[in-house]
């Protein structure tokens, strides 16, 4: 064995304990983040995302210190692309084919609607195409999961942090709303429970808030908005491909990570989601897969408040919101559209 090649190891042990070095205090910032986020999340039963988010902002001041920012900067950016690829193990194919072709085809079309109104309104109100795409998709799939994913294949140049931070504030408090009033909604339009089931699993962003209305109207429209749901997380992968090959430049390479190949979170999302499906990972590897992709959401969620400045998140404006509150009607009003016309 030649110098050389005994000099190698240590060079890459060196070069891991000098990244350990740069980059604990900011993850470790960003842990103890979620860690209070989801203690405060048990005790208030409230969404774990919006307290990391909120406390991240609150603690924006540790970023302008240089020796936590890469450590922040890994959490957002590395930790995010690992939470999303292990996504793919929550979903389950067999309960979407049991829902028939009348519903999702009515999910599926509303969602595309609402993508094309996001990018649409976005440029009526003068912001950014690249914020009509983040806020429309999260609405329309899955909320703050939603808003993770196509973040990560967003221009970095075009996409800015504070609308991923006012989006995830946006959908979490227009969801936590929708999860008290739609099923007010359902009451007073007579919906049978399997409709109604169809109508709050289609149009509430995250899940935790589905499964809340869902369930206090029957057990039935509790099942029936789960599976719908599911539906709509199955469908994060197509939309965050169309949105990587619509942003992407031919034979570049942007700021944002976005290339002209397909990420490699993305193809783990897949292979998790076929392994998960023909019964590869067993379910207990498979709970431990869900509840890691949860608690590494939460932090990088954690971290991506810490990097935003609120003066930049109240720099917006109102057009944003009134922009993520007109999706939010507008996408509850064409699934009660395609539950009267076609189911």
């Amino acid at each position: 064995m030649t110098a050389e090649t005994k000099a190698q190891p240590t060079g890459m042990l060196s070069n891991f304990l000098t990244t350990c070095k740069t980059h604990y205090s900011g993850v470790a910032i960003s842990v103890i983040i979620a860690i209070a986020s989801g203690a405060l999340a048990t005790r208030y039963d409230a969404p774990v995302m919006l307290f990391a988010l909120l406390l991240g902002l609150a603690l924006h001041f540790l970023y302008e210190s240089p020796k936590h920012q890469a450590g922040v900067n890994f959490s957002s950016r590395a930790v995010l692309r690992f939470a999303v690829a292990l996504l793919g193990v929550r979903i389950a194919f067999s309960d979407i084919v049991s829902l028939g072709i009348t519903p999702p085809m009515i999910v599926i079309v509303s969602m595309a609607i609402m993508i094309a109104f996001g990018v649409m309104f976005s440029r009526v109100l003068g912001l950014s195409k690249v914020f009509g795409v983040l806020s429309a998709g999260s609405v329309a799939v899955c909320g703050v999961s939603a808003a993770a994913a196509i973040s990560t294949v967003l221009p970095k140049k075009e996409y800015e942090e504070k609308f991923f931070a006012l989006t995830v504030i946006g959908v979490t408090t227009l969801s936590t709303i929708a999860m008290v009033v739609y099923p007010l909604i359902v009451s007073y339009l007579g919906l049978p429970d399997d409709l109604a089931g169809v109508f709050i699993g289609g149009s509430i962003h995250d899940v935790a808030q589905v499964v809340g209305a869902g369930y206090s109207i029957s057990p039935e429209a509790g099942d029936i908005a789960t599976y719908i749901k599911l539906l709509r997380v199955a469908l994060l992968l197509p939309i965050v491909m169309i949105i990587f090959f619509a942003f992407k430049e031919r034979d570049s390479k942007m700021e944002g990570g976005v290339s002209t190949f397909i990420p490699t979170f993305l193809i783990g999302f897949f292979v998790l989601a076929l392994l998960n499906n023909i019964g590869f990972i067993p379910v207990e590897v498979a709970s431990v897969i869900k509840t890691l992709s949860s608690w590494c959401l939460v932090v990088s969620i954690a971290a991506i408040g810490v990097k935003t400045s609120l003066k930049q998140i109240v720099s917006v404006g109102w057009k944003p919101v009134v922009l993520i509150t007109a999706e939010t009607i507008l996408f509850a009003v064409l699934i009660l559209v395609g539950i009267y016309l076609f189911a």
